[in-house]
Parts: C-alpha cells; structure tokens; sequence
C-alpha cells in the first residue's frame, strides 16, 4: 500500500520522557512486589503476590506506559480511544504478566521455564499494544510494517525474559533501581518500535471521532500511576514493620 500520503507522527519529547519514567517507576514497584512470590506461604498468598507485581508490570511499567506514549504522538488529525478496547489492553497487559510470574514461579526455577513464561509474557504484551493502536478512533486507517511488527514483538519477548529472570534474583534496592532503568529502555523500545511499524492514512472523512479523549486519558494514568506510588509507600511500610516486628 502507498505511503505517500501518510500523516507523519511527532513525538512530544517530555511526554516521551515522561512514559518512560512511568515505565520505570511500575518496573521497580514489580520487582519489590515479585520478591514475595517465592516466599509465599500458601497459594492465596502466593496468588496475591502475583496479582501485586502483575498489576505493576501490567498496568504501570507496560499499559500506562504505552498509553503515555500514545499521547506523546502528535498528528494532524482528531484522535480519540474506544474505552472498550482500551479498557481489553490494559487487561491483556496484566493478565500476561501474571501469567509469566505465575509459569516462572511454579515449582523449580530454570531456564526453559523462564523462556516459556517470558515467551507467553511477551506475546501477551504485544498484544496489548496492538490492541492499545486498534482502540484509535480517527478519521484514518493503520498500516503496518510487518518487519517491524515482528521485531516489536522479539523485543517485548526478549524484555519480558530479561523482567522475569530480574523479578526473581535481584534483592538489593541499587539493584533493583539499576534493572528498572533497563527494563524502561526494553520496553520505552518495543512500544517506539511497534509505532515506527505504523503509517497513518488518512480515510477522506469528516466525521469526528466519538470516544475517550486524550484529556481523560491522561487523568486516568495519572491515577494508576499515583496508585502505584502508593502500593511503592504502603509495601515498604509493611516491610519496615515487619522487621521491627522480627526484632522484638
């Protein structure tokens, strides 16, 4: 398909930089939940950890982060979300990440274990991030590099390896913050490389699109980012307490 008329995407810098430091806020806030997992008694404890660092890796470091992005895209044409879909991205993105620490974390640690888990992780979060795109209501049509599709998609699956293996052998907060900052770079890098993959055509219509602002957007980010500063807050909290507790 031509891409002559193609409408060319510029990324507002701070919104850029911004999606990145949520990426690695909700990656740190993952790897301090997913400590938990393997030191779970029982399997509603188990359960709770790993719907704690999935929603973190999910929801803030992945899903928050995309959209973030999204609206980093400026284009010369109105664009809203389907709340439907958007809300199924967000979904998809928790759900395959709760599913990878789930794999990775049942029974012995290896490594065909972690490439499995990271590999149904990273085709999870893949998908979440076409899904994000097809919930753009705009008077234009997508097309897609499948070059670059795929190598989106090899990059979340490698970044979700390299999440996964971190989530389960680093203890030390420098650590953790040192893995954080990598793991915004993979994943900052899937989303960029899935939007270099799209072109924008315009469909000829005039009609404006009816959905979930940019705007609104935004506000609900800003709450799933402010709720992961408190998870951040509320779990060294508990940790402070129960060391406290251990010394009595």
């Amino acid at each position: 398909m031509p891409h002559d008329h193609a409408i060319q995407c510029i990324h507002d810098p701070l919104l850029v930089a911004l999606s990145y430091l949520v990426c690695v806020l909700g990656s740190f806030t993952a790897l301090q939940l997913a400590i938990a997992i393997p030191a779970a008694r029982g399997a509603a404890q188990r359960w709770r950890a790993i719907f704690g660092a999935g929603a973190a890796m999910g929801g803030g470091a992945i899903w928050a982060m995309h959209f973030i992005a999204m609206l980093a895209c400026r284009m010369d044409l109105p664009v809203s979300y389907d709340l439907g879909i958007t809300a199924l991205s967000a979904a998809i993105a928790i759900a395959s990440c709760m599913a990878g620490l789930a794999i990775a974390s049942a029974g012995v640690f290896g490594w065909g274990k972690l490439v499995l888990a990271g590999l149904f992780m990273g085709v999870g979060v893949t998908g979440m991030h076409y899904t994000g795109m097809a919930a753009m209501l705009m008077p234009a049509t997508i097309d897609y590099d499948t070059t670059l599709v795929a190598a989106s998609a090899a990059i979340a699956i490698v970044a979700s390896i390299v999440a996964l293996w971190l989530a389960f052998n680093l203890r030390g907060w420098l650590q953790m913050l040192g893995s954080a900052l990598v793991m915004g770079v993979a994943v900052c890098g899937m989303h960029y490389t899935g939007m270099l993959a799209a072109r924008f055509l315009p469909s000829g219509s005039n009609a404006l699109p009816v959905g979930l602002s940019g705007n609104n957007l935004g506000m609900g980010i800003f709450a799933v980012t402010t709720l992961l500063l408190a998870v951040v807050l509320s779990t060294s909290l508990i940790r402070q307490r129960q060391r406290e507790m251990v010394q009595i």
